[in-house]
């Protein structure tokens, strides 16, 4: 107990770690897939990301994202990046049509395929991207399994029917996670999310502005913090958009679940994990911990949520252009 505490608190302090998993449970995938038919690949993969998350850091909360919105629909297959004439791919869907950074996933692949044709799936890209800008944001690494191949099949129909909304309450979130196969720890771990990225006004303005219909405000948050929110956020602004994690919204950390344990939890779904005993405990022990299991706790949490409907073997197909089938 004493050396794995240390391990964690060695982690915190230098905002990198990395950690070992057991073997996937999802038949096909496995850490090293690509050792012998590409062997730069993870190289490659972090090449790209570091210098764009140099440029552009603002870019870790919405490309780990894209991973999130992959896995619950349809599996971690890449569907989320097809492209249809018609508008009816899982982009086209409401709560992906803020998604942002396909162009760098575009730009990853262009360089796998330089390398190594036709080896490196868009799926394995977005899982791998994922762990690098986390860690580019000063979070932990893990082992990435790898091995997923590309799913062909994308409808908007079904990312509204997979995705949780940022209204859902604690039933809901937790029936949406179990679905997946996902824990209620990792629920309330991979929520942890959040302390990178942002968030559009419409996500959260009915908590400042018309919570039960009748002109109100979320008694549950904080009234000091929507006080905040609403000088930033008029009725109607559908553009404005603010740090989900004030102050460090380009830094992983497990600051996020001090927000929310002071009831400044941006999104009702952030709210919600105050309504469950299993999910408010770990809120309270990552917020007053000084030897945070947080980091630890994501990496095993998102090695969970990269075996969803995986597909490996021979089924699907390696993508050449990640937003079409070949």
């Amino acid at each position: 107990m004493a050396s794995s505490k240390l391990v964690i608190l060695s982690c915190l302090f230098l905002s990198i770690c990395t950690i070992a998993f057991i073997p996937a449970n999802a038949a096909g995938l496995k850490v090293g897939f690509y050792i012998e038919t590409c062997p730069k690949a993870e190289f490659i993969v972090k090449k790209v990301v570091n210098e764009v998350m140099a440029k552009a850091p603002s870019l870790g909360g919405p490309l780990l994202r894209i991973h999130f919105h992959d896995c619950f629909v349809r599996g971690c297959d890449a569907s989320v990046l097809l492209d249809s004439p018609t508008k009816q791919a899982e982009k086209d869907a409401v709560p992906n049509l803020r998604l942002r950074g396909f162009q760098i996933i575009d730009k990853v692949k262009a360089a796998l395929e330089k390398e190594c044709p036709g080896i490196v799936s868009c799926a394995d890209i977005v899982a791998l991207v994922a762990r690098d800008v986390v860690v580019a944001s000063r979070g932990p690494s893990w082992d990435v399994e790898t091995g997923r191949r590309d799913g062909k099949v994308s409808r908007s129909l079904e990312a509204l029917q997979n995705l949780p909304p940022p209204f859902f309450n604690i039933t809901q979130l937790i029936t949406s996670f179990t679905g997946k196969g996902l824990s209620v720890k990792d629920l309330v771990v991979l929520s942890g999310g959040h302390t990178i990225g942002i968030a559009f006004c419409p996500s959260f303005s009915n908590r400042l502005y018309n919570f039960t219909g009748k002109g109100d405000s979320d008694p549950t948050m904080d009234p000091n913090y929507i006080a905040k929110l609403k000088d930033k956020c008029k009725p109607g602004d559908q553009k404005t958009f603010v740090e989900m994690d004030p102050g460090s919204f380009k830094t992983f950390d497990d600051h996020y679940y001090s927000l929310v344990i002071k009831r400044r939890g941006l999104l009702e779904s952030d709210a919600a994990l105050l309504n469950n005993k299993e999910t408010r405990d770990y809120v309270k022990l990552q917020a007053t911990s000084h030897g945070s299991t947080f980091f630890k706790d994501f990496g095993v949490s998102m090695v969970k949520m990269g075996r969803i409907g995986v597909i490996t073997g021979k089924a699907g197909e390696i993508r050449k252009v990640c937003s079409k089938v070949n």
